[in-house]
């Protein structure tokens, strides 16, 4: 088979570089590289965003930007195990089956299947989100699950005497969302919830690909051609949103990534100007217009300006307004009548938000459409007070009450209501037969970065998710290992948690004092 075949050299060219470079990280990571000065700006914005990826290292990681990831990670690993049992992830599982090699990676929640690393990455991809349920940002996309699965399974490929640190992957999965965030910020059209393509498809992909260059100690002509390999995997239309596809999107950024950086390691070479020209990311914006980085002095993340949103219930991010104001609304509603709706006196349902026609669906008739549907999320939370990943459930969504109530619902789109996640609000009003209205708006949600997950309800999103698939004992394991991750000597620990083993191997592994951080 032509594609196993392409695939095994792949893999032993991402083998045979990772032994070739690593030597170098030493470097990296702490002292500058007299010959290659990390401040020698290159003329491009290209070069410039490579100089960066090459110098950037653990000593320019902030507390805060370490705390942050560090919920981003726990986050994705959870979604990313719940993920695995769904049924887009049980087909792309299947397929991946047919690649083999004699490096391998772990699929996460299987103690006995794994598989090679750009399939482990495009597996772990399609798993985070394919609920809908991994972290959002601003400008709109979801960072973490083009980033995470890729440096992970790049993790595992490395020779066994050469151990990957918590510091080197946080290092790696930070330049990845730095790198994303960096490029959003080229467009103003960005900052909207899109139209016609899916960021993470063209940022999250550009992401993975530095995250990976990163752990792979490319040199800055190497990083060069690695952003310019991965913008031609760049891309994917926004049509397939609200289907079983979408997941799609980010493991192929996952996987797309993992392979520019292996392909660039080996000396392939694109345009040393990708990130410059029109007809380069440019021709994904109508207003492209890229800017030089900030030194490497006291680099300025991102991540320390701006935190994620983390979801509270597995639908669009806009959705999420939509059910904090509905569950207000319900509050009062039932608050004479034994804690049930009364659905027969409702009259009409109305709910402001943005214009955003993916996310305008009257008539859901799936789990993927019901998470792409302003109408259902306020029904469902009208009915039941609270969403959750069973609302999303097919006799949920088709039962009668519901679909009556959907009859009744109408969308207005204010004309001060932007499609933006910094700044949009919801309205939900019931009209009664009466004549009477309740009503109630959310400015921010809870999970919103403008009001974030407590550290305990973050911990409870994970163990719920992750108790789905693995034991109390590796669950546990995780969130030690991530809470510690910046002291970890060798993260394969964590990798062996994903898998499903007991957590005993702790002790032996981590290497590190116990910390209640």
């Amino acid at each position: 088979m032509a594609s196993r075949g392409s695939c095994h050299v792949i893999l032993w060219l991402c083998h045979f570089d990772i032994s070739f470079y690593f030597p170098r990280r030493k470097n990296e990571l702490g002292e500058q590289n007299s010959k290659h000065p990390s401040e020698m700006w290159a003329k491009t914005i290209t070069g410039n965003f490579a100089s960066v990826i090459h110098g950037l290292n653990t000593n320019h990681l902030t507390d805060v930007v370490i705390q942050r990831s560090k919920r981003m990670i726990l986050d994705t690993l959870g979604v990313g195990l719940l993920g695995t049992s769904t049924e887009v992830c049980q087909k792309v599982k299947q397929y991946s089956k047919i690649y083999s090699s004699d490096i391998s990676s772990t699929i996460w929640g299987h103690l006995d299947f794994r598989l090679p690393p750009l399939y482990a990455a495009f597996v772990n991809g399609v798993a985070v989100h394919s609920m809908d349920f991994d972290d959002t940002w601003h400008p709109a996309t979801h960072p973490s699950g083009a980033v995470l699965p890729a440096v992970m399974a790049l993790s595992e490929a490395f020779p066994q005497k050469k151990k990957v640190s918590g510091l080197d992957l946080l290092l790696a999965f930070n330049v990845g969302i730095e790198v994303q965030g960096r490029l959003l910020r080229f467009s103003s059209e960005a900052r909207n919830i899109p139209k016609r393509f899916h960021p993470p498809t063209v940022v999250g992909t550009m992401g993975s690909a530095a995250a990976c260059a990163k752990l792979l100690a490319l040199n800055q002509m190497k990083c060069k051609n690695t952003l310019a390999i991965a913008a031609s995997y760049a891309g994917a239309p926004l049509a397939n949103a609200a289907t079983q596809t979408k997941p799609l999107h980010i493991g192929n950024a996952a996987k797309h990534g993992l392979e520019a950086a292996c392909l660039a390691s080996q000396g392939l070479q694109g345009n040393n100007q990708i990130l410059d020209m029109e007809s380069g990311i440019g021709a994904f914006y109508t207003d492209y217009n890229p800017q030089t980085l900030p030194t490497l002095q006291s680099y300025p993340w991102l991540l320390d300006q701006q935190d994620v949103a983390i979801k509270r219930f597995p639908a669009h991010l806009g959705t999420h307004w939509v059910a904090d104001a509905a569950s207000s609304v319900r509050r009062k509603l039932v608050e004479n009548s034994g804690n049930l709706l009364p659905l027969e006196t409702i009259e009409k349902v109305t709910v402001k938000v943005p214009e955003v026609k993916y996310v305008n669906r009257p008539s859901p008739n799936s789990e993927h459409e019901a998470r792409h549907s302003f109408q259902f999320v306020a029904c469902s939370t009208l009915l039941d007070g609270s969403m959750s990943i069973q609302s999303f459930a097919s006799e949920n969504i088709h039962r009668p009450a519901l679909q009556e109530l959907l009859c009744k619902t109408q969308l207005e789109h204010p004309s001060d209501n932007k499609p933006s996640f910094e700044s949009l609000y919801c309205e939900v009003t019931v009209v009664l037969r009466d004549g009477n209205t309740i009503s109630d708006r959310c400015n921010t949600f809870y999970g919103h970065w403008r009001k974030p997950l407590t550290k305990g309800d973050l911990e409870k999103k994970f163990q719920s998710n992750a108790s789905e698939v693995l034991p109390a004992e590796a669950i546990e394991g995780i969130i030690e290992t991530v809470y510690n991750l910046e002291k970890v000597e060798d993260c394969s620990v964590l990798n062996t948690f994903l898998s499903g083993q007991s957590a005993r191997l702790l002790p032996e592994k981590l290497h590190v004092e116990h910390s209640n951080s």
